[in-house]
């Protein structure tokens, strides 16, 4: 059965004030558009409380965009059906009629939000007993073959098989500015981490290399922020204290590990120059982690 619709949830943002829950989702969703224009995608984005709708026939494709745009937690592709329990069972014996096999099992897993005249358990059995009467497969709780999600919210009810995991924290832009210090490739990591943080970061470098890195990379995960480049090296401090001024930057950041010669001078020296607190996401990493970390976000080519 072709899926129609991708569900979007986020956990972080849920835990915020309504107010600060508005303003987060409406930046997420903001993002969201601007990737998917990056790919000439058409679609159609509707919110409900605690969940992002994206219409689209390109779901392919958007699958693979919306897991790498910071914020979201899962995404599902769905069928959409309005929320009568017959309705319901005829399009989840669709879904599994294409998918079990003989001697194969299912389970189904029902959620309800809003008012209706059945539970949530009435549901689970309705439905399953049309499935097992069409398709003889038997009902495994635990492990089974096959899961159908029902989730039934309001007037509507969207039925899925998976919830493909994302990138979780906060949507980009949601935080403060954040100066990155980017002379090795390792501050590639760095940022990102803090990008997904939500922080708007606005990279200074000295090294071509570094800056065509980075070009190639932000690129590759829909992020367009600001690069200063600065050929002339004896001008970096300089230049960072002007941009720290001009963009009203809240901290600094830097890819120095524990293993770094001179750490805790370098560090010190940093403070002491701009006055800003010093952010070193990877402190704490080992090398392998780096490498391990650096390959799972396609940076690994790089470093």
């Amino acid at each position: 059965m072709k899926h129609e619709i991708i569900i979007i949830r986020y956990s972080e943002i849920a835990l915020k004030a309504k107010y600060t829950r508005r303003i987060f989702e409406n930046v997420l969703i903001n993002n969201i558009k601007n990737a998917l224009k990056t790919k000439n995608i058409i679609y159609e984005i509707k919110k409900q409380r605690g969940r992002i709708y994206v219409y689209t026939k390109n779901i392919k494709t958007t699958l693979k965009i919306l897991q790498k745009i910071f914020g979201i937690k899962t995404i599902s592709p769905a069928v959409k059906t309005k929320s009568e329990i017959n309705l319901i069972a005829e399009n989840a014996l669709k879904i599994l009629k294409e998918k079990i096999k003989e001697n194969e099992s299912f389970a189904l897993r029902v959620t309800r939000e809003g008012k209706h005249e059945y539970t949530s358990q009435d549901v689970a059995i309705h439905v399953g007993d049309i499935i097992v009467k069409n398709t003889k497969a038997k009902v495994n709780l635990t492990k089974p073959d096959h899961t159908l999600y029902i989730e039934i919210r309001g007037e509507n009810a969207f039925l899925f098989e998976e919830k493909i995991p994302c990138q979780g924290g906060l949507p980009l832009g949601t935080q403060g500015e954040v100066l990155t210090i980017a002379e090795k490739k390792e501050s590639i990591l760095a940022a990102w981490y803090l990008m997904r943080r939500g922080c708007n970061i606005i990279f200074i470098t000295t090294n071509k290399t570094i800056k065509k890195t980075l070009e190639k990379f932000l690129k590759k995960w829909f992020i367009k922020p600001e690069i200063i480049y600065i050929e002339n090296n004896k001008k970096l401090n300089e230049t960072i204290k002007e941009t720290i001024s001009e963009k009203q930057c809240e901290a600094i950041a830097t890819g120095q590990t524990i293993n770094d010669e001179n750490l805790i001078n370098n560090t010190k020296q940093l403070k002491k120059q701009f006055k800003l607190p010093i952010l070193q996401p990877l402190i704490a990493m080992s090398n392998d982690e780096i490498q391990q970390k650096s390959k799972e976000i396609g940076l690994i080519k790089w470093i």
